[in-house]
């Protein structure tokens, strides 16, 4: 039975699998619209954000853990100084997740019955900074220090020798928050995944609250008033950027090759890779000639295909499906939103295509060091 368990879990944990269920996952779990709000509620998900949701939650990644403790294979990875902090992250992101969930949903009944949301006070009832907010402050910082402290004891920091070029790592790997942006340069170019990414993740959430104009849910927790945008930030939090530091911390192994959790790390497994670019589908697997020595015509499909995206699509969009988006949000805050949406979701849409089909990039240019 248990082999049984752990046989599905490195099944599902291959990152086609993993990544589409995630994907499936997020609009049901947080519904951006009526439809996926009547499936959510029809599945009974919506009770994942009562106290019994959250101890059960709670329960079944407990249970995972301790299986994987237990597995002599997951248990080194799991019990690796390194990997400590993904634990305590698995944890605390979904407590804190169903925390605001569980307000917003009581806020939703609240404000659905005509009251006001449970974080309402009288404007005449203040509080002060000192002595409420400070003493409050200090306290945490006391406990903070305190658990900083005892773990420093109990778990020994994962300190190793100095480099040796004649041993080095297998696999390799950043720190743990940087496992993501590791993981997005299999599927870009530095320069990209290193540089422009983080750049768009640092000023899309700095500019969050100037291209926001939804007043509802301001200053109390609220989901109904907020759904499309609280989904939009889900994905992208959760499946763009934790669950690639999940997948960089328990699924890459060995050559950087994929491993289910309970999966022997075989430093000999060999795995076929090939990196094919468009420009090659199309001149050399479509049309069985060799690559142009002109550049612009030889990606020319590719940089259609980028153009496409960033500079028509947007346009239509705004044309047809976000016709009402457009008069709301005005050109400028519409071409902000265009940009950081598209430039997100070309994230999964190079992951898929890389996966599927080994397409490594639109645009390959490597006489200049340009790969998109």
């Amino acid at each position: 039975m248990l082999a049984t368990f752990k046989s599905i879990v490195d099944y599902l944990s291959s990152p086609t699998i993993s990544f589409t269920i995630l994907t499936v996952l997020t609009p049901l779990v947080f519904p951006p619209t009526d439809w996926f709000d009547r499936i959510n509620r029809k599945l009974g998900i919506h009770l994942l954000w009562t106290k019994a949701g959250c101890a059960i939650g709670m329960v079944l990644i407990t249970i995972f853990f301790i299986i994987g403790v237990l597995d002599k294979n997951f248990s080194i990875i799991l019990l690796k100084a390194d990997n400590f902090p993904i634990v305590l992250m698995v944890y605390s992101m979904f407590f804190y997740i169903w925390l605001g969930m569980h307000k917003a949903y009581i806020n939703d009944e609240r404000l659905e019955n005509g009251l006001k949301p449970s974080e309402y006070n009288d404007p005449d009832d203040k509080v002060l900074v000192w002595p409420d907010l400070v003493y409050i402050e200090f306290i945490a910082l006391i406990l903070f220090t305190v658990f900083l402290v005892v773990w420093s004891i109990l778990v020994a920091a994962p300190l190793e020798e100095p480099a040796n070029p004649a041993a080095t790592p297998n696999p390799s790997k950043a720190p743990w928050y940087f496992l993501g942006l590791q993981e997005m340069l299999v599927y870009y170019d530095p320069w990209i995944a290193g540089i422009v990414l983080p750049i768009f993740i640092i000023i899309g959430l700095c500019a969050i609250p100037y291209m926001d104009i939804n007043k509802k849910g301001d200053g109390y927790y609220s989901f109904k008033e907020r759904r499309v945008g609280i989904f939009i930030f889900m994905y992208g939090w959760l499946v763009l950027w934790l669950f690639l530091i999940v997948l960089g911390t328990f699924f890459r192994g060995p050559n950087w090759n994929f491993y289910g959790p309970f999966e022997y790390w075989d430093s000999h497994k060999v795995v076929a890779l090939s990196s094919v670019s468009l420009s090659e589908y199309f001149w050399v697997k479509l049309l069985g000639k060799g690559l142009p020595d002109n550049i612009l015509i030889r990606e020319f499909l590719g940089l259609g295909v980028v153009g496409f995206y960033l500079f028509v699509l947007p346009v239509l969009l705004a044309k047809t499906w976000l016709k009402d988006m457009f008069k709301a949000y005005g050109p400028i805050r519409y071409v902000s939103l265009m940009v950081f949406g598209l430039v997100m979701f070309s994230l999964p849409i190079k992951m898929y295509l890389r996966w599927m089909f080994n397409l490594s990039y639109f645009v390959s240019i490597p006489e200049w060091f340009f790969n998109i």
